[in-house]
């Protein structure tokens, strides 16, 4: 029948999941790294005992985090992305054709190893000549390098404790605004606003310090604890919901989730969310 997999939440919520099979458990220098094969969510990539991401429902998460921001961008032709070891982000962002390069920063190369022999179905565009993947760390590039600004900037980081906590700080997004084109867009995932209330209102906070528009939005993703997550879109410019209606379409067709509708009320925030944001 297989054992049951938990991950707790705060020592007061608990998801489990029936395991089939581990398929994949190393320690790499930075965190315990797992893939579990699972019979409700397909294979299930775990990292410090935290779900990161499942081939059953990785599409809500992916999807929602790269398009309202490429499909808004005036330009999207250099794109950053920090994190997303398992692949899923790259690949949203390469289906736009008017990319024309895709840096990926990921600190723990073993995450990425790994994924590309156990999780092939999410990361499929591991080949494509566009993408430069770099082993590094994503707090100091930012901080550091001269390279050419991007267009937009994704933050595709995990939760705010372990090696992920630096992903939250302040100083980490006034690098990321320094790679930032000066009409460019950033896009990032900033928790659940049930079950981590408190770090997604601070996020918004140290957001709207650094930028003139920032709008948070709210989706669905089963394997996180509550189910509810959100993403933030930040620019000095433009608005999130004036999406450039001929790149919107041509992405929508191959996308699972997202679609013109879907861009449009995920920016509807619930009044709950609105009152702990003082909007």
């Amino acid at each position: 029948m297989g054992l049951w997999y938990e991950e707790t939440f705060d020592d007061h919520i608990r998801l489990g999941l029936r395991v089939k099979e581990t398929l994949f458990s190393g320690q790499s220098p930075y965190q315990r790294v797992e893939v579990l094969d699972t019979g409700g969510f397909g294979r299930v990539l775990v990292l410090d005992n935290v779900f990161m991401t499942s081939e059953y429902d990785e599409f809500l998460y992916h999807e929602l985090l790269v398009h309202p921001a490429l499909t808004t961008a005036p330009r999207i032709d250099r794109v950053l992305v920090i994190g997303g070891g398992d692949g899923g982000t790259v690949r949203e962002v390469l289906r736009h054709r008017e990319v024309g390069t895709c840096v990926m920063i990921e600190l723990d190369r073993m995450v990425v190893e790994v994924s590309k022999e156990h999780l092939p179905s999410i990361g499929t565009a591991w080949d494509d000549p566009r993408l430069d993947v770099r082993f590094i760390d994503g707090i100091e590039y930012v901080k550091e390098s001269d390279d050419e600004k991007y267009d937009v900037v994704l933050l595709d980081g995990t939760d705010p404790v372990g090696p992920g906590a630096v992903l939250f700080d302040e100083t980490f997004y006034e690098g990321c605004k320094r790679m930032l084109t000066p009409d460019g867009v950033m896009a990032l995932q900033s928790e659940s606003p049930l079950l981590m209330m408190d770090v997604f209102v601070e996020t918004q906070h140290k957001l709207r310090k650094l930028f003139s528009e920032v709008h948070p939005y709210i989706g669905p993703v089963p394997l996180y604890g509550t189910g509810t997550w959100s993403w933030t879109w930040c620019s000095d410019t433009g608005e999130p919901l004036r999406p450039i209606l001929e790149r919107q379409a041509a992405v929508v067709e191959g996308s699972k989730a997202y679609n013109e509708e879907i861009h449009r009320a995920a920016f509807a925030l619930p009044n709950y969310v609105q009152r702990a944001l003082k909007l």
